[in-house]
Parts: C-alpha cells; sequence; structure tokens
C-alpha cells in the first residue's frame, strides 16, 4: 500500500494516488509494499528501495549510507504499545529529491497519529527534511509516553513488594509477581534497543546537513532530538536496573517463603522426633519391663512422650525460630 501526503501551508494534506501526483507529494509512506509498487517508485525517484531482508541486516553500513545522492536510514521501532508484547520492526527513511520515502511492514502508533496532527497544525511540513524530523519528533514522543507507563507499572510492583505488610496474592503469587517482571524487562529491553538504533540515525543525520550546510533551525532540531533521546536512554538504563533489583528481591522473597516452609517441616520433626523415641522404646518386646506391670505406667508414658515434645516447642520459640 503507498500513501501519500502533500505540503499544504506547513501542514500535510493526504493525496489519494500519490504515484499518479508524484511532483505534489512531499512524503510517500510504504505499508507492506508489493515488488509493483516497489518497482514503479524506484522508476519514477531513481533510488533503489531496500528490501525487507536488507532493511533487517544489523549492520550499521546497511542501516546507515548515501546513495546517488539520496540518504538512507533504518531505525527499528515498536508496534502494538498499548501491551507489554512489543512487534519490533526495522523502518527505513528515504531522502531524495526533498522527498521523504517510509517503508515499513507493520504499524507504529506513530505513523497513525502524526498525519492527523500534522493536517491540524503547522509543524513546518514544508520539505522533505522537514517531515522527516517532526516525524521523528513524533516517535520519541511516543516512546517517551511507553517510557512513562512502563515506570508507573514498576512502581506499582514495587509498592506491592515492599509495603510493611505485602498482600495475600503477592505471598500467594510470586511466580506471577516474577512473569510480571519479565514482561516489563522485556518492554524496556526493545525501547531501549529502538532508542540506540534512534540514536545513531540522530547522529548520522546530524553530520550530513552539518556536512550540507542546511539551515540552522533545522540542525537545532536534530541537536534537541539527539539530547531526547540521550535523556530517555538514561532513563531507560535507570528504568532497567531497578527492574534487575525487583527480579532480585523477588527471588530472594521466594527463597524466604521456600526456607519458611523446610523450617516448618524442621521443627514438626524436632518436636515429634523425642516422643516417637519414647513411644518406640516402650513398642520393644522385652518380658522385662518394668512400666508394663505398674498401674500408672501408660499414664506415665503419655505424660512424658507430651513433655518432650512442648519441650523443643518452648525451646524453639524461645530462639525466636517460631
Amino acid at each position: 500500500m503507498i500513501g501519500g501526503f502533500a505540503p499544504e501551508n506547513g501542514r500535510l494534506r493526504p493525496i489519494a494516488d500519490p504515484l499518479a501526483n508524484l511532483a505534489d507529494v512531499i512524503w510517500v509512506d510504504l505499508v507492506s509494499p508489493t515488488a509493483v509498487e516497489e518497482s514503479a517508485l524506484e522508476i519514477r525517484l531513481g533510488v533503489d528501495i531496500p528490501t525487507r531482508e536488507e532493511m533487517e541486516a544489523i549492520e550499521i553500513s546497511s542501516r546507515l549510507y548515501q546513495e546517488n545522492g539520496a540518504v538512507f536510514m533504518t531505525a527499528t521501532l515498536p508496534a502494538r504499545t498499548d501491551s507489554d508484547d512489543l512487534l519490533m520492526g526495522p523502518v527505513t527513511f528515504v531522502l531524495a529529491g526533498g522527498k521523504l520515502i517510509t517503508v515499513r511492514y507493520h504499524e507504529p502508533r506513530a505513523f497513525k497519529t502524526f498525519p492527523q496532527r500534522a493536517g491540524k497544525a503547522s509543524l513546518g511540513c514544508s520539505t522533505g527534511e522537514g517531515v522527516f524530523i517532526a516525524l521523528l519528533e513524533a516517535i520519541v514522543d511516543r516512546l517517551a509516553d511507553i517510557l512513562e507507563r512502563a515506570e508507573h507499572e514498576v512502581d506499582a510492583i514495587s509498592r506491592d513488594i515492599f509495603r510493611v505488610e505485602p498482600t495475600q496474592s503477592v505471598r500467594r503469587d510470586l511466580m506471577k509477581v516474577l512473569q510480571l517482571i519479565g514482561r516489563k524487562g522485556d518492554l524496556n529491553s526493545n525501547i531501549r534497543d529502538s532508542l540506540l538504533s534512534l540514536q545513531r540515525l540522530a547522529g548520522f543525520f546530524g553530520q550530513i546537513t552539518a556536512q550540507r550546510g542546511d539551515d540552522k533551525d533545522l540542525r537545532g532540531r536534530i541537536k534537541t532530538l539527539a539530547r531526547d533521546l540521550q535523556s530517555l536512554g538514561d532513563h531507560a538504563s535507570f528504568l532497567s536496573q531497578k527492574i534487575t533489583f525487583l527480579l532480585d528481591a523477588t527471588l530472594g522473597m521466594v527463597n524466604i517463603e521456600q526456607s519458611n516452609i523446610i523450617k516448618i517441616f524442621s521443627i514438626a520433626a524436632g518436636v515429634f522426633l523425642p516422643p516417637t523415641l519414647i513411644a518406640s522404646i516402650y513398642g520393644m518386646n522385652f518380658s522385662v519391663m518394668p512400666e508394663l506391670h505398674w498401674t500408672y505406667g501408660y499414664l506415665f508414658a503419655s505424660v512424658l512422650m507430651l513433655a518432650s515434645a512442648l519441650l523443643p516447642c518452648w525451646y524453639f520459640r524461645r530462639r525466636g525460630w517460631f
């Protein structure tokens, strides 16, 4: 599918048939393009649109490069950002002939919200570079929202774990707490990967604009964007450390719960061992055992077993073992 947008007083106006009105289009958005669509656009623009396999390459030289006067930049962006199960995928940005071409095979939220916002407010979308920077700013804002949501959820987990009296659900469902922490760790890891790819992209594009001597406003927005990405990267690193701490704390609580269970069995064994010993002695089949013919022999053995059980209980309680 091919989407297109044309500039109109600093805003973006959607174009029904971008290939037929390519002269007016400033942003061409390719969503899961077919080979025919790629070929048609390559012929019209004179650029080689990267394939999906080329976009997924992890080498920097395959993601950030210039070719025939066009600038190719690929970043990893998340989709399905309303849940912890993010769909990560590459998105390629191509600047050629004053136009922006984006190639993607999934639906990051910014690609839905940005055209709507750019159609209502003037965001300086009069050139392909202007649209590119404004789109990156929308992507960074979305990543910041995801990190903020993740931080609030991690804080909620922390409060449940470290409150003075943990709720019964936390004590009972430590496995679920571990799974929840693991999902937050995966979410944060994916966001950090996306931020890292965007940092490299912003640095590369900043060098390109400096070499070409583009206007100061554009270079200033790129520097601001790079600082925002660095700040979000530091925040994601802090959140990663907090998630690791919560994971260690939860595993410690699991070990404590297991130790308490073992302690109960150990105390029970210690309490019932002396009565069992006494009962075993009096259960021996010896003909000469004075207590067998004693009137109070049974009572004596019962009291002795009870006392031998209560004495360890008193000792364990005094030592604070239970």
